[in-house]
């Protein structure tokens, strides 16, 4: 049986509790459950993002933008058992965490409150953490310098990511005011699709235009794996984020397909209904939309709010990756898949968790017109933090590193500029 709606309880579980609420051992069940759910995040992130963003790139780029997915990954993953999950989950203010896991030292045998060890519970945010920042990279994935995203991932981690992680699964202020975030809607996409924004709006002022003439997939196929790799393996986060093998996660993961399906469908229509082909590649942005919207609802909405939450998602991140395209070059319409559908589905949470509509319903003492406030605040935060801490990000970054290379070793192409090899044997 579904709880009742009390993520700022779940936000409480996860901070100290006293030593008579702990379990007494780790639920072995529950380790290998989460343990299964981190990797398939991780699989989500490497090779599913790795194989989308190298299908959407230039043909001469597709090595590149996987090696640079590759690297975001490789260095966020390291500045996480660093400083990342101690300056996310760490005992500190309503602003950051503390000091205390920094080189994740004094992790506990029993993460407060849960059934898991709080390594397993590290592992499991990792994932979230790579796949964030793989996202936010994707944008840019193929056209940046290597090094230049090697330098920027980990500072985008400790300015952006763990500070917004923080404060809504951390204990801080966004959840004690009230907002809701089941399993990344508002921390993994909404954040990782307006940190793309702000790359690719940095990456036309490099380049002195708005578009890249170059970008255009070139392997349909591959990005098509690569997105049903990432749909599958994001089963992980929302059955990760029940914290146990449970009814919650069986639900979660039968809603994220629910409103993948719906999304996927409903992009399709879109694109017919625009008068354009239903694009093959479309079906896999449509459902990823869908995912990203469901991600904040995900075991808190029944089966129909789900379709209608993913199918609501889809079609405002087609009409928006509409938009988006004649202003930013944004290949994979990282934007307006993760960002708008992200935030469709923080929004529409208040609305179809009522009862009347299938949902779990609110605890006592929270309204719908509330929560909504709750949720409104939320976004508008994070996406603006996103916007602001990645420009800044960048900006530091490129006073060491430039962005862009330069536009002969463009026209030859970063697979074999920056690493003397071809993505495809063209003899």
């Amino acid at each position: 049986m579904r709880p009742a709606l009390a993520l700022p309880v779940l936000a409480a579980l996860l901070l100290a509790q006293p030593a008579a609420a702990q379990v007494a051992a780790p639920d072995s069940g529950d380790t290998g459950w989460m343990i299964a759910c981190a990797l398939l995040l991780l699989l989500a992130a490497l090779p599913g993002l790795m194989l989308r963003h190298a299908g959407l790139a230039n043909v001469r780029h597709g090595l590149a933008a996987m090696a640079q997915t590759l690297v975001a990954g490789a260095t966020i993953l390291l500045g996480w058992g660093l400083a990342g999950y101690s300056l996310a989950y760490a005992p500190g203010s309503e602003w950051l965490g503390g000091g205390s896991n920094l080189l994740l030292a004094n992790l506990a045998p029993l993460r407060d409150g849960l059934t898991v060890p709080e390594s397993a519970f590290v592992l499991f945010q990792m994932g979230f953490a790579v796949l964030a920042g793989a996202i936010a990279v994707g944008a840019i994935a193929g056209r940046a310098r290597l090094g230049w995203v090697a330098a920027f991932a980990p500072l985008w981690l400790l300015l952006v990511f763990a500070p917004i992680t923080h404060w809504m699964w951390g204990g801080g202020w966004l959840a004690q005011l009230g907002a809701m975030d089941f399993a990344g809607g508002l921390v993994v996409h909404v954040l990782a699709g307006f940190s793309a924004l702000a790359l690719a709006l940095a990456l036309a002022l490099v380049a002195g235009r708005s578009r890249d003439a170059q970008s255009g997939g070139h392997a349909h196929i591959l990005a098509i794996a690569g997105g049903a790799l990432f749909w599958v393996g994001y089963a992980g986060a929302v059955g990760g984020w029940a914290l146990g093998a449970t009814d919650d996660a069986a639900t979660a993961i039968l809603n994220l397909f629910f409103a993948a399906c719906a999304a996927s469908l409903g992009w399709a229509l879109v694109d017919r209904l625009l008068g354009a082909h239903a694009a093959a590649t479309g079906l896999l942005s449509g459902a990823i939309a869908g995912l990203a919207a469901i991600s904040a609802s995900a075991a808190l909405v029944g089966t129909g709010g789900a379709m209608l939450i993913g199918l609501a998602a889809a079609i405002i991140a087609r009409i928006g990756a509409g938009f988006a395209s004649a202003w930013i070059d944004d290949p994979a319409h990282i934007f307006a898949v993760h960002g708008l559908g992200g935030a469709t589905g923080a929004l529409l949470l208040p609305l179809f968790v009522l009862p009347l509509l299938g949902g779990v319903g609110f605890d006592a003492g929270i309204t719908a017109t509330a929560s909504l406030l709750a949720q409104a605040i939320g976004l508008v935060v994070i996406a603006l933090w996103a916007l602001v801490g990645t420009a800044i990000a960048a900006l530091i970054v490129s006073i060491l590193v430039p962005l862009r290379a330069t536009p002969q070793a463009e026209t030859d192409g970063p697979d074999a500029v920056e690493h003397g090899q071809q993505g495809w044997d063209f003899r």
